[in-house]
């Protein structure tokens, strides 16, 4: 998986900003992992794998931060969105903008998700 690896290494810069929000424990005392690994299939005994943006384990919560390339991969998405809630995952998708312009909005959608989803959360 040396290609989360360098993705890891490589952010977006609203990739970056969200993780320092979210590293730590720092948003709502949540683990998070970036760039994250997920096996989906083994098809003539070969993984497949997604790569997820970012993860809360705990939560099977899924954040998406979408570049300009997720207009020209919409179909891909979708289908791979499809299998993700298939295995279990919520994903939240944000955009670029959303991460870059007003960071906070973003945190309250995560928070409203929590709550709506009876997830055990106490906001801070």
């Amino acid at each position: 998986m040396h290609f989360a690896r360098d993705m890891r290494k490589n952010p977006t810069k609203a990739e970056d900003l969200f993780w320092q929000h979210v590293r730590r424990r720092k948003l709502f005392s949540l683990k998070f992992n970036r760039q994250y690994v997920i096996q989906h299939a083994v098809i003539n005994n070969e993984a497949h794998y997604f790569i997820v943006d970012f993860i809360c384990l705990e939560h099977k919560l899924i954040i998406e931060i979408d570049g300009s390339i997720h207009h020209a991969q919409r179909d891909y998405d979708i289908t791979r969105e499809k299998v993700l809630n298939e295995m279990g995952y919520f994903i939240l998708r944000f955009s670029n903008k959303d991460v870059l312009d007003n960071i906070s909005v973003v945190e309250q959608r995560i928070a409203l998700y929590l709550k709506i989803t009876s997830k055990v959360f106490t906001h801070p």
